[in-house]
């Protein structure tokens, strides 16, 4: 009786030892160095898997400026197709994925970004993290990670922080987004390297209310006289 309790023992610890080495050759390489008590993990979502085999496929078939600036972020970047026309003195590259919040840019980092070694991050994030609920301190803690990211694989790179534009279908989130970019400008102002980009007030009328003239039919997304406002907004920022 004794003996095979030993034997089952030795059993018992010699498959946690093989699930041990299976778990050490599996686990992801970069993002091994996320703490997942930091609540960064990404919401799953196949577009995304989606979009990161696009970008690959589109790097492939033509390689990407010499460290480009690059935007990135959610939908209001990933729509933004005038881009390069937009910015034809500096190379840029877009590399929004619709849908993400500020943890999923960590998370996709290497992907996103650090692989081009960009002179400078246009990040545009943090509009659906509030609507999903995320308070502004997640939101900037969120951000915080990811430029620590960022200055840890490219010491030095500029980024750019765009605030939480106000839409039209989210009007009734003009709080926690005004309390979230005050919270994001604080931050940004005592960082290296760091720049806030208010987007926010000059998207607002004389009320305070979003321009619905900025906006599609679906009052999230911009349409072209947005995006010709941020552009202005924007170019100043630019590192040349």
């Amino acid at each position: 009786m004794e003996h095979r309790v030993r034997l089952a023992l030795r059993s018992t610890a010699l498959l946690w030892t093989a699930l041990l080495a299976v778990a050490a050759c599996t686990a992801p390489g970069p993002r091994a160095h996320i703490d997942p008590t930091a609540g960064l993990d990404p919401v799953s979502s196949p577009e995304w898997a989606a979009d990161m085999a696009r970008f690959a496929a589109e790097d492939a078939a033509q390689p990407p400026p010499e460290r480009p600036i690059v935007f990135t972020g959610s939908s209001s970047v990933r729509m933004w197709d005038t881009l390069a026309r937009d910015f034809p003195e500096v190379p840029v590259l877009n590399r929004g994925f619709g849908g993400s919040q500020v943890r999923d840019s960590v998370w996709y980092a290497d992907e996103i970004a650090l692989r081009y070694r960009p002179r400078q991050i246009v990040l545009y994030a943090g509009d659906n993290d509030t609507h999903a609920g995320r308070s502004p301190a997640q939101v900037v803690a969120d951000t915080r990670a990811f430029v620590t990211r960022v200055h840890a694989a490219l010491p030095g790179t500029q980024i750019a922080l765009l605030g939480i534009k106000p839409s039209p279908s989210r009007a009734n989130l003009l709080t926690v987004q005004r309390a979230t970019n005050d919270a994001l400008r604080t931050w940004a102002a005592g960082q290296r390297n760091v720049a806030y980009i208010d987007v926010f007030t000059p998207m607002l009328d004389a009320d305070g209310v979003p321009r619905e003239s900025l906006f599609i039919a679906d009052r999230l997304h911009m349409n072209a006289d947005g995006y010709a406002l941020w552009r202005e907004i924007i170019a100043p920022y630019l590192v040349r």
